[in-house]
């Protein structure tokens, strides 16, 4: 018999993410949503609700603070100095589980498509505020919880995001 597969649930109304299998919670951390709330429409920079799944892990074995445009490490390494250089960039940092909508016509497929809108849960700048809506419609971590969270999910990983 195989173990009982984890299970991610994010609140957006609390800004928490859990992991727990079976009905341990393995793993609760802050983090910051969608600055302009829940919704699942394409370019509406919300965090979409619902159930998803872990359709890819991005980052395995990059450095802390690696930091990504288009899913790839651009050989930079968020620094203070950079964000400065950069202000507008939406920094990606460390890993990336690439969420994608199991739900037809509310986050999957057609203008709901929560993988193609490219919804992530991945690392941030550490100076970055946990606990208050922040994101372009990601959930956005803190570089240490990231990899913790990315080394205890799988490919296939249920994630629910409730509002």
């Amino acid at each position: 018999m195989t173990p009982a597969a984890a299970k991610i649930h994010i609140d957006v109304s609390t800004q928490t993410l859990r992991v727990s299998r079976a009905d341990t919670l393995l793993f609760e951390t802050t983090i910051a949503t969608a600055n302009k709330g829940v919704g699942e429409e394409n370019g509406s920079e919300c965090t979409p609700r619902g159930w998803h799944v872990v359709r890819a892990k991005i980052g395995a074995n990059q450095p802390i603070n690696t930091v990504f445009r288009g899913r790839r490490p651009t050989g930079e390494f968020y620094n203070p100095q950079l964000r400065q250089q950069f202000p507008e960039r939406d920094w990606i940092l460390t890993r990336i589980l690439w969420l994608s909508g199991l739900e037809p016509g509310f986050n999957r497929l057609y203008a709901v498509d929560t993988m193609r809108r490219y919804i992530y849960i991945h690392g941030c700048p550490d100076d970055d505020v946990m606990g208050m809506p922040s994101s372009h419609g990601c959930i956005k971590m803190k570089n240490q919880d990231i990899v913790r969270l990315y080394d205890v999910t799988a490919v296939g990983t249920r994630v629910l995001i409730s509002a």
